[in-house]
């Protein structure tokens, strides 16, 4: 393990870090089945769950550079596809939040460091490009959201990482340099040589390794030992 900087903020990624993926793939599934099994449907469930990821996947293809495009519309044009009746006819979004809230699951070992961390004296935030009030609302679900002093968000920036406005926005809330912060992310490009790039730290948690990651941890709870700050 690579030496530890002398930080004074860390910043995290949502998915794939603070949010196990996993998760997030079983709650599509479950969502497009019920989704189907309650209104008509042009295809049986795999069929549509298949389209379903086709469709976001060139949603967010589409996408000029680090333009933000809001997830909500993606998911709403992928309903439109696999339904036979008008989205505005249906409870797909209420349909999707209580799925959402009720079998996404948060990675343990990322929230045992944030709670530890929240006792340091660092400022801890975070830098996703997960939608504002999606981002919100899991963290509230896994319970660290008080625990975190800034949130920047792509919809709010209107870019998304790895553009240096993300990192520069986030940097300006904590009022710290960017040699004194700290990224951790599970995305190579965006998070890791996107963070170097603004000249951050960074710990790569899944990210594959290059010269842009300072230190790969394969379990988060090491992070406060490696910042110096463990109780």
């Amino acid at each position: 393990m690579s030496e530890s900087p002398d930080v004074e903020a860390v910043f995290w990624d949502i998915g794939g870090v603070i949010l196990r993926m996993e998760s997030v793939r079983a709650a599509h599934r479950e969502f497009v089945e019920r989704l189907c099994a309650e209104y008509p449907a042009a295809a049986d469930s795999d069929a549509a769950l298949e389209r379903w990821r086709d469709i976001l996947g060139m949603y967010f293809s589409e996408r000029e550079g680090t333009a933000f495009r809001p997830a909500r519309e993606g998911y709403r044009g992928a309903v439109d596809e696999i339904l036979t009746v008008s989205p505005e006819k249906t409870e797909w979004e209420a349909l999707f939040r209580e799925i959402r809230t009720e079998q996404v699951e948060p990675n343990l070992d990322a929230v045992a460091a944030i709670e530890e961390l929240a006792d340091a004296p660092l400022h801890q935030g975070v830098i996703s490009d997960v939608d504002a009030g999606e981002g919100e609302q899991l963290l509230r679900t896994f319970g660290v959201w008080e625990a975190m002093d800034s949130y920047t968000a792509s919809e709010a920036v209107g870019r998304t990482k790895p553009d240096p406005a993300m990192f520069e926005t986030a940097l300006e809330k904590a009022e710290v340099e960017p040699a004194q912060a700290v990224m951790i992310g599970d995305r190579y490009e965006h998070d890791m040589d996107g963070g170097t790039r603004a000249g951050l730290w960074t710990v790569a948690y899944g990210a594959e390794d290059g010269p842009a990651v300072d230190v790969a941890l394969d379990d988060l709870r090491e992070l406060p030992d490696w910042l110096g700050v463990a109780e």
